[in-house]
């Protein structure tokens, strides 16, 4: 795992799911030795390099090795050569070359060392069916060696939200770390265009990732003089987050690009509907409750004009949004538990333990 996988200032939904898998496999029969890699992942140090080479040389023959894809995709130098006596598996959360506002040539860079290392892996396993499907034509990748182990969601209690009747302001929650990949730039000029609304709007997320682009949001919120209306919070976990979630009507997720989007089901797990972009797997995240459509409202990427006209509809229409509340109510009962996801990853690391060596 990348060594910040611990880190109270970044959480992020790849650091959940490591997290989780690493505390629930060993509840179904699998020891688990974690090895947290420091470095400033993908483009790690010599002495990151150096480790991440020296855990795998020692690591037994034929053992089987479950590595995040923002480590293993970085080094295919270091990691290929181990897969003619190692069983790797590869947990891909985001392509790294998908990352918004990477330099077109260090993306390719990195798209290049990442399909050699997951050519190599004998496993790999995406955290959608939509990111599956993308690693394949992407990469060339043979589809029986990609396997989908979606992100779990822990059953929660109802958000109280905020009161219904007239003269409540609304509670409208954005969770996403301020990055370019999030969208909080096209989010805040989405929130100016209903600004003749009553709204309140709390974005949590990690701060230091890219300080350049939290001044231009933090400009922007000064320049739409939504600075007493939209406030950057910074990360929250724990108790902190499960309270921001309890006081949300709406989660917001402006995302340019997602693999699955932990936080729609996060936020469904507590019947709050989700106004998203139909981007990458966020749709299959967001899903379907059973008879009542989409638990909230799916609109186009990098469209601001679109998301604002959702959220319009939103905020002035009381029948959308008791349509929206039912509906992610109904998708509350439906959501699959953390359990599923570690028994698809253990079905895989399983046939993966039993095949002879030369085979993968």
């Amino acid at each position: 795992m990348p060594g910040g996988v611990d880190d109270p200032s970044a959480p992020s939904g790849g650091n959940t799911y490591d997290r989780r898998v690493c505390r629930d496999l060993p509840r179904i029969g699998w020891q688990v030795h974690e090895y947290a890699v420091a470095g400033a992942w993908p483009q790690p140090p010599a002495t990151a390099r150096a480790e991440l080479a020296r855990v795998l040389g020692e690591s037994a023959d034929g053992a089987v090795v479950l590595l995040d894809g923002i480590v293993a995709c970085a080094v295919p130098d270091i990691v290929v050569p181990e897969a003619e006596r190692l069983r790797l598996v590869v947990l891909v959360h985001l392509p790294l070359g998908d990352e918004t506002g990477t330099a077109p040539g260090v993306a390719a860079a990195l798209n290049a060392g990442e399909r050699r290392t997951l050519q190599a892996a004998a496993a790999v396993v995406a955290t959608s069916d939509w990111a599956a499907a993308r690693l394949v034509a992407h990469h060339g990748l043979d589809p029986r060696r990609v396997h989908v182990a979606a992100p779990g969601a822990d059953a929660e209690p109802l958000a109280a939200g905020t009161a219904t009747g007239s003269g409540c302001t609304p509670s409208l929650l954005c969770v996403a770390s301020v990055t370019p990949r999030k969208g909080q730039l096209q989010l805040v000029e989405s929130l100016a265009a209903v600004k003749d609304l009553a709204w309140n709007c709390v974005c949590v997320g990690g701060l230091g990732q890219d300080p350049g682009y939290v001044t231009r949001l933090r400009e922007l919120i000064e320049r739409y003089r939504l600075g007493d209306r939209v406030h950057l919070v910074g990360p929250r976990t724990g108790p902190e987050l499960n309270a921001s979630y309890a006081g949300a009507d709406l989660l917001l997720l402006a995302s340019h690009a997602e693999t699955y989007g932990m936080v729609a089901t996060e936020a469904l797990a507590r019947g709050v509907p989700v106004l998203a972009t139909a981007v990458g797997g966020l749709p299959e995240a967001v899903g379907l409750a059973p008879g009542k459509g989409v638990p909230g409202i799916l609109v186009p990427p990098q469209d601001p004009a679109a998301f604002a006209s959702a959220l319009r509809l939103w905020l002035g229409e009381p029948a959308e949004r008791r349509r929206s509340k039912e509906a992610a109510m109904a998708r509350r009962t439906a959501l699959a538990g953390w359990d599923t996801t570690s028994r698809s990853l253990a079905a895989v690391l399983e046939e993966l333990r039993r095949e002879p060596l030369e085979a993968t």
